[in-house]
């Protein structure tokens, strides 16, 4: 007997109500069906189905077999699904969700090549500072920071980010440099926000030693790289995230400090539907910026004079 094709024979019975509209419905003979019905109710030593002359009755057993098949049967489809789905070329349409200067500065350069890959494709890079719904806003992938809920979804981690506290060699030689968080408070720190104000800088990389710092800013900009080149120029100190800062402390324009005190790292994945339902577009796109991103090593995770372990 082949018992996969006997469950779906009986899935289809018990959805069809009866025998012969199972055998109308496959197509297949009546007496196919009926044989098929029996051989399974022996195999298992029991009986599923009781017959009258009006319709089927399932039996306790038969209920639970009718519930596990189904289960059993779609995910075969599924698995089914997903492997034809490999062999498929990918075209259409991907539409991509990325934090404004991450998308900008790390997504962007990479389109070009993906593009050039897979010419059946055309990408919609949205350049976004929020959280994005990705099925209401019919989202393929998005790249998030931080803290991830518990959903549907499947992440795909890209690279740690580690907040580092810099400054630019000019501004440490004519201000000194800070060994304390709280010796913030006595500089010129250049803050990150859209509304000028107090902000908070936090450090400790345990719960029990973390400590959270106002800061009172001389330079408020709502723009990271733009920050970033006013620290370069000595404007002050400057909270911003590894891998924006990544080749100024390797060539000396900046110089890190308070690296004892840093909070812990924050992951970056990438987001999109259950690998189930996963179209060749997600997937390939996925697969290419992690090898691309593990090559040009973006989050330093490869040395550790940017990223510590």
């Amino acid at each position: 007997m082949d018992q996969l094709a006997a469950l779906a024979t009986f899935v289809r019975v018990v959805d069809a109500g009866s025998l012969s509209g199972a055998a109308r419905s496959l197509p297949s003979s009546l007496t196919s069906v009926s044989r098929q019905l029996s051989a399974l109710e022996r195999h298992f030593g029991t009986q599923f189905v009781r017959r009258t002359t009006r319709r089927l009755v399932l039996t306790d057993e038969g209920r639970m077999l009718y519930e596990r098949a189904r289960a059993i049967l779609a995910e075969l489809k599924q698995v089914e699904t997903a492997l034809s789905a490999n062999r498929e070329v990918p075209t259409g349409r991907l539409r991509i969700s990325a934090p404004t200067l991450i998308g900008r500065m790390l997504v962007a350069p990479a389109l070009p090549e993906f593009l050039r890959r897979y010419p059946s494709l055309s990408v919609d890079l949205q350049l976004v500072d929020r959280t994005v719904d990705m099925l209401e806003e019919d989202i393929h992938v998005a790249l998030r920071v931080g803290y991830l809920p518990d959903s549907q979804l499947v992440a795909r981690k890209l690279g740690d980010i580690q907040m580092i506290v810099c400054a630019a060699p000019s501004y440490l030689e004519r201000r000194g440099t800070p060994t304390a968080p709280a010796e913030l408070t006595g500089h010129d720190c250049l803050a990150f926000s859209a509304t000028p104000g107090l902000s908070e800088w936090r450090f400790g990389r345990q719960a029990r030693s973390e400590s959270r710092i106002a800061i009172s800013a001389r330079l408020w900009i709502n723009s990271l790289d733009a920050l970033l080149l006013a620290a370069e120029e000595g404007a002050g100190i400057v909270r911003l995230p590894s891998w924006l800062v990544q080749r100024k402390l390797t060539d000396g324009s900046l110089v890190r400090i308070l690296e004892d005190h840093e909070p812990p790292r924050s992951s970056l994945h990438l987001l999109f539907q259950s690998a189930r339902l996963a179209s060749p577009k997600t997937r390939v796109f996925a697969d290419y910026l992690i090898e691309r991103w593990r090559q040009a090593d973006p989050f330093g995770s490869r040395g550790q004079r940017v990223l510590r372990a």
